[in-house]
């Protein structure tokens, strides 16, 4: 397992060069009638390009270097380049199957066929699918760079009814605001995030609810933002729990006690912002005499890569006779595994982690992202048997630094 590891980063790096190599003998032929001038420019601007990223990316490798602000945005402009050349080379795969295909077919046949005999009349199908290929990745450079600059801060507010059954008369209207995914170590805009908490004190809800992910890697990145979401109060309670990236499981600790250092800060920080953190934990929410419970979990996933960290059951206990219970738990594949048809009286359960991969489709009548293939649930309202699931889109951003189609997220719900 651990060679695989070690090895893994080199085997992309191969497969990298390999794309690069299929590209150039697309460019050089969209360049075979150009002057040797022309060419000889392009293939150093080309090369040089594609050298500059081989050298840092060994060099990250080496060094394990963490990117600054601004590595984040070369970071991210490097990936829209590969993958505008992955969608090019598709185009060029399909035209050399079609190729291979056709030319096998002549040969057992015989025979030649007049448009591989004669291509340079009129634009060829090869010339058209490398200009295809070209124009898609240039739409989709133009796309991802609007997501980090527009898309990023593109606050939506998500308002939803909820149906509780049982839920006691004196909480129906209950208002509830839901953020998720924070990753305070992406952000880059401070004035824009501030915009973002603005439109959650307005709602005025009676509770808000945080599930997880309030860092990418250590407890000291939230620590610039402190004063900006310690001004997200309710009346009834900020409630919050932990996501997979507050752990630290992804930092290389100089010692087991540093990482366990870092937890018990990101824990003083949860206090620092006035939120009340559920560590496998319940709090009893009373209204005229009358009761719900708020749990919270630890991560939960049932992804393997994922860490379970979470005890449902220790959290669950001293609530048995209420009625009616809302949980807080990041990863939405603990709701199908733990909860649904387990706990039928955890009438609402509150989940994040996906971001709807900050990519895709989102809208009233159709919602797509490549999440969907791993997440059974990954965005926006699941119900089943009476019991719901919510996936909150996310209030930040993690890798790129930007949303392409699904945009940061705030969640209102009102119970009924």
């Amino acid at each position: 397992m651990l060679k695989s590891k070690l090895f893994a980063p080199y085997i992309f790096f191969a497969i990298f060069i390999l794309i690069d190599l299929y590209v150039w003998q697309g460019i050089k032929f969209l360049l075979r009638n150009s002057s040797p001038k022309k060419f000889k420019i392009t293939k150093i601007i080309y090369w040089s390009y594609s050298a500059l990223i081989y050298i840092a990316f060994i060099l990250g490798s080496v060094a394990h270097l963490k990117p600054t602000s601004w590595g984040k945005f070369v970071g991210a402009f490097v990936l829209f380049i590969i993958i505008c050349k992955i969608l090019y080379v598709l185009f060029l795969i399909f035209d050399d199957l079609q190729r291979i295909t056709r030319h096998t077919l002549h040969y057992f046949k015989k025979k030649r066929n007049a448009e591989i005999a004669n291509n340079e009349h009129g634009i060829t199908r090869l010339k058209f699918l490398h200009y295809m290929g070209l124009g898609i990745g240039g739409l989709f450079i133009s796309g991802a760079v609007w997501g980090i600059f527009k898309g990023a801060h593109n606050y939506i507010i998500h308002r939803k009814t909820l149906k509780i059954d049982g839920l006691p008369v004196s909480f129906k209207g209950l208002k509830i605001i839901q953020i998720s995914d924070i990753h305070s170590g992406s952000f880059w805009d401070k004035e824009a995030v501030i915009k973002g908490i603005e439109l959650i004190k307005k709602e005025k809800a009676d509770m808000v609810f945080f599930t997880g992910d309030l860092v990418n890697d250590t407890s000291k990145e939230v620590e610039p933002w402190i004063d900006v979401f310690k001004e997200i109060k309710a009346p009834l309670g900020v409630f919050s729990t932990l996501g997979n990236h507050d752990y630290g499981d992804y930092v290389q600790w100089n010692s087991p006690e540093d990482k366990i250092q870092n937890l018990n800060e990101m824990i003083q920080h949860h206090k620092s912002l006035g939120w009340d953190l559920l560590m496998d934990e319940h709090r009893i929410i009373e209204k005229n005499g009358e009761k719900i419970a708020v749990l919270g979990i630890q991560n939960w996933s049932n992804v393997g890569r994922f860490p379970k960290y979470g005890d449902l059951e220790k959290a669950y206990k001293g609530t048995e006779d209420i009625p009616v219970k809302l949980l807080l738990s990041h990863d939405p594949t603990h709701w199908r595994q733990q909860v649904l048809n387990h706990k039928p009286d955890i009438k609402a359960s509150f989940a994040g982690h996906t971001h709807g991969m900050q990519f895709g489709v989102d809208t009233a009548f159709y919602k797509w992202s490549p999440a969907k293939f791993i997440y059974p649930e990954w965005l926006d309202l699941y119900t089943e048997n009476n019991q719901h699931l919510y996936v909150n889109r996310g209030f930040g951003y993690l890798g790129y630094p930007g949303r392409m189609g699904i945009y940061p997220e705030i969640s209102v719900f009102t119970l009924v």
